[in-house]
């Protein structure tokens, strides 16, 4: 039993829903013929038309020689290449052949034109430096197709407003920056740096490509009518045509866009299991080069030497966030190996001269105790002879000798004193005098073991 009121949230969710889908509502103030006439008057070929590209590809060129981002702002909002890039995709949406081959053979011209004038202005000498605006725009990345197929979807919504969004026109020309890449094909060009000219242009086909592809698909969302043949064959032939074109223009464009993403994708993650490991070893690395082509990442390595073990970790970290086949390259210093053999060899080096050096100190001192030593000896002994001369002056010479004697189980110092007498004096005589010196130098020498003898040579 339902005694209160009855409540129903479905006129709550339509009215949701009705108010939803009409701020997402493009149909609304759409308008078919003045949008047609737009696009169809923006990619006329006339002469004005012709030198204002050859100045707004002028005028990037010189930004991007200075390295001035306004510079370049300023020649893409003057350039007319957008006209018939938003012209080929609305007549692939409307199947108009006739105005397809006029926008596509116009934007020929344009290209042209545009690599004519940079390749001129960049064969100056003066100006063929590397600037980093140039090498920015010598490789596409997966943004940059994000960028191109988000502005080319804006583009076209502004070109179907009865009202036209003028600012948002400026913007788009600004963001997809066309001209850039063009400019940069021009230098690789001038200066024969093939890498630049095919990277810039690829990079300038993602571009157009996807700028195309968002205008198509707007106009096939807005349902702009088919164009209207006399015959049916005719009509289908064509719708047939461009529908190949279409086909043969977005299946590449989003696998371009998922190649693109996966590359990276795959340079982002290097790039953080780099870091890491410049954190972990403390070590700068330089050169790296990323190859997504043939999964590859080389670098050069300056300061802890890296081995097997490390390497792996390399692989584990990557295979971990999804790139398994990834080969790393490393390139280590040979210069600072063998200087690290060197460090090593004059460390071992250093090591034997200093043992060598204290062993010879060792030598010296004991040389110079010696020294000092014998100079005390040869000291004593002349204060001794003096002495015994003064005793007797019948003692002509003296001789000092000590000697070893061991009988195998201990082993005596014997000095023996040599005297040489006055051949005057009686073998009695000099017996005596023998025991006299010999009692004196035990007390003098304090030597027990020393004998007083006559020398007989």
């Amino acid at each position: 039993m339902n005694s209160g009121k009855n409540y129903s949230f479905r006129p709550m969710f339509t009215l949701f829903k009705r108010n939803f889908f009409s701020i997402f509502d493009l149909r609304k103030d759409t308008d078919v013929e003045s949008t047609l006439e737009d696009v169809k008057a923006g990619i006329a070929m006339r002469g004005q038309t012709a030198w204002v590209l050859i100045f707004s590809i002028l005028i990037a060129s010189i930004g991007l020689n200075i390295n001035s981002t306004a510079v370049e702002i300023g020649a893409m909002l003057i350039s007319p290449l957008m006209g018939p890039i938003v012209g080929m995709g609305l007549s692939l949406g409307i199947n108009d052949i006739d105005f397809f081959k006029k926008a596509f053979k116009n934007f020929a011209v344009m290209i042209f034109l545009s690599l004519l004038t940079s390749a001129l202005f960049f064969s100056i000498p003066l100006f063929q430096d590397e600037t980093p605006e140039i090498l920015a725009r010598t490789f596409p990345d997966v943004r940059d197709v994000i960028i191109a197929f988000s502005g080319g979807l804006a583009l076209i919504i502004a070109l179907t407003r009865r009202v036209k969004i003028y600012n948002l026109i400026a913007g788009v020309a600004i963001a997809t920056a066309l001209m850039p890449p063009l400019c940069t094909a021009g230098y690789g060009l001038a200066t024969a740096k093939w890498d630049f000219f095919f990277g810039a242009i690829f990079l300038f086909s993602i571009n157009t490509v996807f700028i195309a592809s968002g205008s198509f698909i707007v106009i096939r969302l807005l349902k702009f009518p088919y164009e209207k043949y006399a015959n049916s064959k005719e009509r289908k032939r064509i719708s047939r045509f461009m529908s190949i074109v279409a086909i043969c223009v977005l299946i590449p464009s989003f696998y371009t866009f998922f190649q693109l993403y996966k590359k990276s994708d795959f340079e982002r993650k290097s790039e953080i299991v780099l870091n890491d490991l410049t954190k972990e070893k403390g070590i700068a690395i330089l050169e790296v080069d990323k190859n997504f082509q043939e999964k590859t990442v080389s670098f050069f390595v300056v300061g802890t030497i890296l081995n097997e073990e490390d390497t792996e970790k390399l692989h584990l970290k990557m295979s971990e966030l999804g790139h398994s086949d990834i080969q790393f390259i490393i390139r280590q210093d040979i210069t600072q190996l063998k200087a690290i053999e060197k460090i090593e060899t004059l460390e071992k080096f250093y090591l034997a001269t200093q043992q060598q050096l204290l062993q010879k100190q060792d030598e010296l001192n004991q040389l110079k105790l010696k020294v000092k030593t014998d100079s005390l000896n040869v000291f004593y002994f002349n204060e001794i002879s003096n002495e015994m001369k003064a005793f007797n002056k019948s003692i002509q010479d003296v001789t000092y000798i000590d000697k070893l004697k061991t009988d195998f189980n201990t082993t005596d110092t014997i000095t023996e004193v040599l005297i040489k007498w006055d051949k005057k004096l009686k073998k009695e005589v000099v017996d005596i005098e023998n025991e006299k010196l010999q009692n004196w130098l035990k007390v003098k020498t304090k030597k027990v073991n020393l004998i007083v003898k006559t020398n007989l040579n």
